[in-house]
């Protein structure tokens, strides 16, 4: 599949919603990261997409559609444990996504589907845990 022409920030936030807004500003204030825009043909979620990393670490990477996104966070073995813990007050939306996703290269890889301000919260929190700056400095 050919790519179309890239999208803008803003034509992408338009399509992912205001929860698309409130998350690129949360990465963008916390972090002090910037997205980037790259087209993919990966099976997964073919099309646009906008990845967020911190040098050369993946952090997350959002896929828009028509008022609704998907957040891909990628839970790795140094995650694992703490990942559970916070799982356990988690939304049982995503406790099962979580339960469900079967190891991809020693990673659950955890395709969020950001539907409402709680999920959006869940979403945030785990990509907290991949940011913590113990981790950063590995």
């Amino acid at each position: 599949m050919a790519p179309t022409a890239q999208p803008t920030a803003g034509e992408l936030a338009l399509a992912g919603g205001p929860l698309w807004r409130r998350l690129c500003e949360e990465l963008g204030e916390r972090y002090r990261i910037q997205p980037k825009i790259e087209y993919s043909g990966c099976s997964m979620a073919p099309g646009w997409n906008v990845k967020y990393r911190k040098g050369s670490r993946a952090v997350c990477t959002l896929y828009p559609a028509k008022g609704i996104f998907t957040c891909l966070v990628v839970i790795g073995p140094r995650e694992e444990e703490r990942a559970r813990l916070l799982l356990g007050g988690m939304s049982p939306y995503l406790r099962d996504l979580y339960g469900n996703a079967k190891p991809m290269m020693g990673a659950r890889w955890l395709m969020i589907e950001i539907a409402d301000e709680r999920t959006l919260s869940e979403a945030l929190a785990l990509i907290a845990l991949r940011m913590e700056k113990e981790k950063m400095e590995k």
